[in-house]
C-alpha cells in the first residue's frame, strides 16, 4: 500500500534530518520529541513523552507509517502500537532483543516492520549482501564501519556523536557471528585488528548487532561472518579498562554519562565504511571491497555530521522504496534483502554517490 502521511518519533540530530528529507521526498511529515516543540523545520512538531501511551496512541492516529528515532529501549512500546493500529513502523536500532520482538510481531503485520534502517545495521548489511550476491560460493564476509572525529585529541580518539545509550550497548552486550559454518556468539570488544582507509591507521573490534539478520540469513551460505567496530589505535584497550577493571559495565547509564562529558560530540566528523568478500567466481578465488570515507554534508540547507546523513539517507531511502513498491508492503524486512542499486537510485540513497 502507498503512503504519505509518517510520523518521526525524537528530533535529535539524525531524527531532525530524517524527518527533514522526508519532507523533500514528498512525504507529509509530524515530529515528535519529549524536549521541544521546534517550529523552524517546516512541518509541525510537537512535545510527546513516548512513555506515555495514551499520548502516544493519540500522536499516531491518522498516521500512516512511523520512523522511530528513539533510544533503542523505548522503541518496543513504539512497534508494539504501529502494530496494533496496522502503521508501517522503520526504525534504527541495533538491539538484538528489542528487534526479535519486532520479528514476532511481524508475522501478522499489516504493515511493514523494518528495524535496523540505519548505518550498522542497515547500511553496511545492504552492501555486503550486494558483494555476496556476486559470487558462486562465499568463504567470508568483513563488515565494518566507525564513525570518528576528523582530528582527534587525546587517548580515546573519539567523540560521541552517536547515542551514549546505543554506544555502550553495543560495546558490552555479547556479538553473533558466523566461525567455520557455526552461528555463535562472541564478546564485545574482542578480535582486535588493524585496518587502513586512505592511509589511517585504525583498529577494528567485535561490537553487538551491527550485522542485524545476517547470521540467520547466511547460515549455510557463508563460512565467516562478523561485524566489527573502528577507531582509532588503542581505543579499545582504554575501553576495556574503563568498563571491565573498573566495573562500569554495571552502571551502563552513569557510564554514558561520564563519556559524553569527556568527549562531547564534534561538527568535524568521519564515517569510515569497509566491506569485504571472499569467495570463488569462475571457480576462481577472489576478493571484492567496498571501501568509502564519509564525511559532512550540507542537506536541507544546513551542514550535517557524516554520522546524522549516513544514519538518515539509508532510513529514508528503504521508506521510499516501500512508498514506492520496491520492496514488500507487509511483514519483516531484512536489511540485506534490500537491493543496493535500488536504494542508491533513491532521492536520500543518491547521496551515498555523491561522496565519491
Amino acid at each position: 500500500m502507498t503512503f504519505e502521511r509518517i510520523a518521526v518519533l525524537g528530533l535529535g540530530k539524525v531524527g531532525t534530518l530524517a524527518a527533514c528529507l522526508l519532507q523533500e521526498s514528498g512525504f507529509d511529515v509530524t515530529g515528535y520529541d519529549a524536549r521541544n516543540r521546534r517550529k523552524d523545520l517546516g512541518f509541525p512538531c510537537h512535545s510527546l513523552s513516548v512513555e506515555d501511551s495514551a499520548a502516544l496512541e493519540q500522536a499516531l492516529d491518522g498516521q500512516q507509517a512511523v520512523l522511530s528515532c528513539l533510544p533503542y529501549h523505548l522503541n518496543a512500546e513504539v512497534a508494539r502500537l504501529a502494530h496494533r493500529k496496522g502503521l508501517h513502523y522503520f526504525d534504527l536500532t541495533e538491539d538484538v532483543p528489542t528487534t526479535q520482538l519486532i520479528r514476532e510481531l511481524a508475522e501478522d503485520a499489516r504493515g511493514v516492520m523494518a528495524p535496523q534502517c540505519g548505518l550498522a545495521p542497515g547500511f553496511i548489511g545492504i552492501v555486503g549482501a550486494d558483494l555476496v550476491n556476486r559470487f558462486e560460493r562465499v568463504r567470508s564476509l568483513k563488515l565494518r564501519v566507525g564513525a570518528l572525529p576528523q582530528n582527534p585529541t587525546g587517548m580515546l580518539g573519539y567523540a560521541f556523536n552517536w547515542s551514549p545509550e546505543g554506544v555502550v550497548n553495543e560495546y558490552l552486550n555479547d556479538c553473533e557471528v558466523i566461525e567455520e559454518g557455526e552461528r555463535k556468539w562472541v564478546s564485545a570488544m574482542e578480535w582486535l585488528e588493524t585496518i587502513y582507509i586512505d592511509g589511517v591507521q585504525l583498529e577494528a573490534f567485535t561490537t553487538s548487532g551491527g550485522l542485524g539478520t545476517m547470521c540467520e540469513t547466511y547460515l549455510g551460505v557463508i563460512d565467516n561472518l562478523d561485524y566489527k567496530t573502528m577507531r582509532y589505535p588503542g581505543h579499545v584497550q582504554l575501553m576495556n579498562f574503563f568498563f571491565h577493571e573498573l566495573l562500569m559495565r554495571e552502571q551502563r547509564e552513569q557510564a554514558g554519562r561520564i563519556l559524553t562529558h569527556a568527549k562531547p560530540p564534534v561538527d568535524d566528523d568521519v564515517v569510515y565504511v569497509h566491506a569485504a568478500a571472499e569467495g570463488w567466481i569462475d571457480d576462481r578465488l577472489q576478493r571484492k571491497e567496498f571501501v568509502r570515507a564519509y564525511y559532512p554534508q550540507k542537506l536541507c540547507g544546513k551542514p550535517r555530521t557524516a554520522i546524522a546523513w549516513t544514519t538518515s539517507a539509508s532510513a529514508v531511502a528503504v521508506i521510499e522504496l516501500v512508498r514506492d513498491g520496491k520492496l514488500p508492503d507487509r511483514g519483516f524486512i531484512r536489511q540485506e534483502q534490500i537491493p543496493l542499486q535500488a536504494l542508491l537510485q533513491t532521492r536520500c540513497g543518491a547521496h551515498y554517490l555523491e561522496e565519491e
